[in-house]
């Protein structure tokens, strides 16, 4: 997940939003036209989602990564605070946190994979 570097996002993060928000499911629909893995809301992020196609699984994942960080940003680092922007709930928050333990394993083997470890 280059997306994960560029914006020094765990993968293992990115993954349990993924989950939770599509099931993986590259082509899920959610409310307020809601699109793609991240179910990110085109017009709440238009500057951002401008000439990506939403549905295509990298762009969406560049797009809700960047949203992501964005929101770490205003909240000077604070993941939960970050998550609930994005979720809109400290349950979301608590939810990605205990989800993302689930893939810390995988990420990492993906990880040594990718150096060649």
């Amino acid at each position: 997940m280059s997306s994960s570097s560029k914006y020094s996002l765990p993968p293992a993060l990115l993954l349990a939003i993924i989950s939770i928000e599509s099931r993986f499911k590259e082509t899920a629909k959610g409310p307020n036209n809601a699109t793609g893995l991240m179910q990110v809301v085109p017009s709440a992020h238009r500057k951002l989602a401008r000439d990506l196609d939403l549905t295509d699984p990298e762009d969406n994942i560049e797009v809700g990564s960047a949203i992501l960080h964005g929101y770490m940003k205003s909240a000077q680092g604070d993941l939960d605070a970050a998550l609930k922007s994005y979720g809109g709930s400290r349950a979301y928050a608590e939810k990605v946190s205990l989800r993302a333990k689930t893939f810390e394993p995988a990420a990492s083997a993906e990880a040594a994979s990718a150096s060649g470890q």
